[in-house]
């Protein structure tokens, strides 16, 4: 199954430079790297990233990242995926942007 983070420019260039990130701000001050599914992940942009530009959408397989990543309640209830450990570049399986487009992010096909 795929999951999905969004990052800013600044947080995708560290990750790319470092090889691996303890993740976004948010990420930082909660002790996990936050992850969405398909179905999870533009609600995640409206109201995490509203009119924010230059976004970028990663794709992992959550499979791989073995037993550092926990489903937990969050939001509505909804099982998320929590990262508890580095996100590492080597996970991840593609990133596309995330473009801004009259005050929308469009999403690439998430199947993919």
């Amino acid at each position: 199954m795929l999951i999905f983070k969004i990052f800013r420019p600044a947080e995708w260039a560290e990750l790319r430079e470092n090889g691996q990130t303890a993740g976004a701000p948010v990420d930082l001050a909660d002790g996990f790297v936050h992850f969405s599914t398909a179905d999870q992940a533009v609600e995640t942009a409206t109201k995490h990233f509203a009119g924010e530009e230059r976004l970028v959408l990663l794709a992992l397989e959550a499979e791989t990242l073995g037993d550092a990543l926990k489903w937990e309640v969050s939001r509505g209830g909804a099982l998320f995926p929590h990262l508890y450990a580095p996100l590492r570049l080597r996970d991840v399986l593609w990133s596309k942007p995330l473009p801004l487009v009259d005050g929308s992010h469009v999403f690439p096909d998430l199947e993919t």
